[in-house]
């Protein structure tokens, strides 16, 4: 019989319903019955397309006696970390503050039946492993905290209060410093000693993408021809394209790699990596004129188009599992590929089948992941990929979750505005997301954070949507010159500086959770980074001051941290520099604007805005005056250069 969560929206919740445990969402509900009946709290954090989410339900949550456990002393509440972003950073900083290490998803939280957390953990398996707490089974772990709280125990009780009052304690920075040009040095330098040379990335394994990290490096590339910062970017972008955590076959990328070569993914993928990915990879094509990286970024733009979308929203994600098993959509048995190549008329098949590492014994549980390890993918592979396609058609496609998030969709809209300087259909694409965007998002003068298409939102937005959404509006008014952007941008901008913004620090939400945003670029791009991108830009293109100013206090605030430790916040690192350089403003007329938007886009100067006048000729601005015009626009360049 299903419990509570039947009657959720959220597709991760939905997942849970049939669940022996008495869930409860996120509500006053739980808390009352908690408190009235003297229960542990048991929080449990995750989201639809996470493989050890996956893994707990199968071996706890649909447990019976785990499940009797917590029913009897427990009021047991589910959490979908995508719907309630604030909620997850909260208890994620819980258990950063009881482990002293970072947490991850399943989130599993204990609280006292007055909901002050006093017991972090993630993934817990069903029985005890060892003798000590951190090998403590979840049957032995509910049953000890269950008579604990049931005793009143007041050491447990104390533990939760001293845990409450870390958490309620503000933090400062330490001092302010000067920002300086020179922060860059001590950021290539922390970049140098992360990076992994034989593959590129910054790790060994698991390694993730770094989006933020390799979109910096591009940046000083441009700003100070770094031939270190290039090179890193290169081997790192060309390693990632070569197959395995990036789907060579229906196009898209992972959300990290198990190995430290890119070969084995974890196979969900994620709309946040694929936009940040796609921006990179257009930016990269744009900069170095690299036809692959155009290839991937338009492949990545065409997967999310084509299995990831509806009426032109995007959902959010897709899992790792079918089938019940990991992968099994994305792999290949030998003979299978073998079958497929020779009923197609190929002949030279044994080499073919070793370039895409096709063998027998597999190189992922005894089958195939599609890669190549050469310099460039052969040509023939255009055609056999229709001939892998076609197999994956008999196969079951991985769950979809089919949120929208504004914070999310945004950032692809943006990518699909740079794609759109080198081909229009992007551009188009990218019109009407966002004006389907804003017309689901966006209700009676109020912002939301996430909804399932065509249901009504509910979860009002965060400050990443704010500075995702405005973000993309930004790119939407270079994209067209449509002037409603610019005052949409502006209106997100204001009401994110009402609302989240206080002498420089930034709060992620209010009301239940009054959280501070991360600057550091964790998962994806921090929020308050994203914030400094848009003042800035709107303090350019309105010749607005106090756009300025509220993004230069904010540098300001962070800036100890991000002189010392600049790896950790490569995007705020980027913001600095633009905040130190200054933007430049290309005006023309609509006609120069529009037939020159590709090379517009391909500037070597990183910080660059087109604005419509009625310019014949190209005038190349400051943000406070223009001080140069001309005919030619490969003359652009050399006068920006000579600027500084």
């Amino acid at each position: 019989m299903p419990n509570r969560l039947e009657k959720e929206d959220s597709p991760y919740l939905q997942q849970h319903k049939e669940n022996p445990v008495d869930w409860f969402a996120w509500g006053d509900e739980a808390f009352a019955k908690a408190k009235k009946g003297n229960k542990a709290i048991f929080i449990s954090i995750g989201y639809s397309s996470c493989h050890w989410c996956h893994v707990m339900e199968e071996t706890v949550f649909e447990n019976q006696e785990c499940a009797d456990i917590l029913n009897e002393h427990f009021v047991c509440i589910k959490v979908d970390r995508e719907e309630r972003p604030d909620i997850d950073k909260h208890y994620q900083e819980v258990h950063m503050l009881l482990n002293r290490r970072a947490g991850g998803w399943p989130t599993s939280i204990f609280c006292t039946p007055q909901n002050k957390p006093f017991f972090a953990g993630t993934y817990i398996p069903p029985e005890s492993q060892q003798g000590s707490i951190e090998g403590m089974g979840f049957k032995e772990l509910t049953k000890l905290i269950g008579s604990k709280v049931k005793e009143n125990d007041p050491q447990l009780y104390k533990n939760a209060d001293e845990v409450e009052s870390f958490l309620k304690t503000e933090k400062h920075p330490t001092e302010a410093t000067v920002l300086k040009e020179e922060f860059t040095k001590n950021f290539m330098l922390q970049v140098k000693n992360n990076y992994e040379p034989r593959d590129g990335g910054f790790s060994v394994s698991p390694k993730f993408p770094h989006a933020s990290t390799l979109g910096t490096l591009l940046t000083i590339d441009k700003l100070y021809d770094d031939k270190a910062a290039k090179a890193m970017l290169i081997h790192t972008l060309e390693s990632m394209k070569k197959g395995g955590m990036y789907d060579l076959v229906d196009g898209g990328f992972c959300r990290y790699s198990v190995d430290s070569e890119w070969r084995v993914p974890h196979f969900e993928k994620m709309l946040y990596d694929n936009a940040l990915l796609c921006d990179l990879y257009a930016n990269t094509y744009l900069t170095y004129k690299d036809e692959s990286f155009l290839i991937t970024a338009k492949e990545i733009a065409d997967f999310w188009y084509n299995f990831m979308s509806e009426d032109n929203l995007f959902y959010s994600a897709s899992d790792a599992d079918s089938e019940g098993e990991e992968g099994i959509y994305f792999v290949y048995t030998y003979d299978e590929v073998y079958k497929s190549l020779s009923d197609n008329g190929y002949e030279n098949i044994e080499e073919m089948l070793a370039e895409m590492e096709v063998t027998h014994d597999g190189n992922f549980e005894g089958k195939n992941i599609i890669r190549f390890n050469g310099e460039k993918i052969p040509e023939y592979f255009d055609k056999v990929k229709i001939l892998l396609q076609d197999l994956r058609k008999n196969r079951e496609y991985p769950f979809i979750d089919k949120k929208v998030q504004t914070s999310w969709s945004s950032m692809m809209i943006k990518a699909l505005f740079t794609l759109g300087t080198i081909d229009s259909k992007y551009k188009d694409r990218a019109v009407k997301s966002l004006d389907a965007l804003l017309r689901t998002m966006f209700i009676d003068s109020k912002l939301y954070h996430t909804t399932l298409i065509h249901k009504t939102p509910k979860v009002e937005a965060f400050l990443e949507d704010y500075a995702y959404l405005a973000q993309a509006l930004i790119a939407a008014y270079n994209a067209t010159q449509d002037e409603l952007y610019l005052i949409q941008a502006q209106r997100f901008a204001n009401i994110a500086l009402e609302e989240f913004y206080k002498k420089g620090s930034w709060n992620f939400s209010n009301g239940e959770f009054e959280t501070k945003a991360d600057i550091a670029d964790n998962t994806y791009t921090s929020s308050v980074s994203i914030m400094l991108d848009v003042l800035i830009s709107l303090g350019t293109l309105l010749e607005d001051e106090k756009y300025s100013h509220f993004a230069f206090k904010t540098l300001e605030y962070n800036s100890y941290e991000l002189g010392r430790r600049p790896v950790i916040y490569p995007y705020m690192l980027r913001q600095m520099l633009r905040h130190i350089r200054g933007d430049r403003v290309i005006k023309s007329n609509a006609y120069n604007l529009g037939a020159n938007s590709y090379e517009l886009s391909s500037l070597e100067y990183p910080f660059t805005h087109k604005k419509l006048s009625q310019d014949a000729s190209f005038m190349v601005c400051g943000d406070k005056n223009c001080f140069a015009n001309t005919d030619n626009i490969n003359k652009i360049n050399d006068i920006i250069k000579n600027s500084f």
